[in-house]
């Protein structure tokens, strides 16, 4: 890449490229984002994003645009966690603010819904120091947001699967504690139901649907590092 970074996204576009965007650098918070190319191996800088972030989310929406949302900045020796969301359209390789989010969060989780909307899951606010359970829906159509269900459980740094039923299940994360709980938000009624829990607590893990339908969760973290 041209610059380094971590806390960064990495989106793949339907064109088969790889958008890079935000992160931390070496001299700080990054705005800038890059283009991976496979068939050449190189890469090449786009226009950068209007805020610096790292900690955010990335989804590529039905249109082939990149939706980029919250995340943490820093600004005037005061941090920020953002509400803020940004389009990038790989035709053009140029952004465009968009709706802005009811809270601002970072560590969240953004889900692409059948239906083609974007639900944003939970959080960490660097403003009111709190962990959130508010649940907010992107609709790419009118670039607006609609607040839907709380989950049962404030929580950071979870997981969130898209179900072949097209409910999402959020599992793990962080609130103080570390999470065991899980959660089914059903998009038909906006609402949230507590489902099994899992066997150990942890957070900063990963989360892949199989091709059975069943979720395999992998690692993380509960004040130490799991296998």
């Amino acid at each position: 890449m041209n610059y380094a970074r971590r806390w960064h996204t990495a989106t793949v576009l339907k064109d088969g490229k790889v958008l890079i965007a935000g992160g931390i650098g070496i001299d700080g918070y990054l705005d800038s984002a890059e283009l991976y190319d496979p068939p050449t191996r190189t890469w090449s800088i786009v226009d950068s994003m209007s805020s610096t972030r790292h900690m955010h989310t990335a989804s590529l929406l039905p249109n082939g645009k990149v939706l980029i949302v919250g995340g943490h900045t820093y600004i005037n020796d005061t941090s920020y966690s953002l509400n803020t969301a940004e389009l990038y359209d790989p035709i053009t390789n140029t952004w465009k603010n968009t709706g802005n989010m009811n809270y601002g969060r970072e560590e969240h989780t953004a889900s692409l819904l059948p239906n083609g909307k974007i639900l944003i899951t939970g959080g960490y606010s660097v403003s009111g120091q709190r962990f959130l359970k508010s649940a907010e829906l992107y609709d790419p159509a009118t670039e607006t947001w609609t607040i839907t269900g709380n989950m049962n459980y404030t929580r950071q740094s979870q997981s969130a699967s898209v179900l072949k039923n097209g409910k999402v299940l959020v599992a793990g994360g962080f609130n103080n504690e570390h999470l065991r709980s899980a959660e089914l938000y059903d998009p038909s009624t906006g609402t949230w139901k507590i489902t099994g829990s899992m066997t150990y607590p942890r957070g900063d893990h990963i989360a892949s649907v199989l091709q059975n339908g069943k979720v395999l969760v992998v690692g993380g973290f509960s004040g130490k590092k799991i296998n």
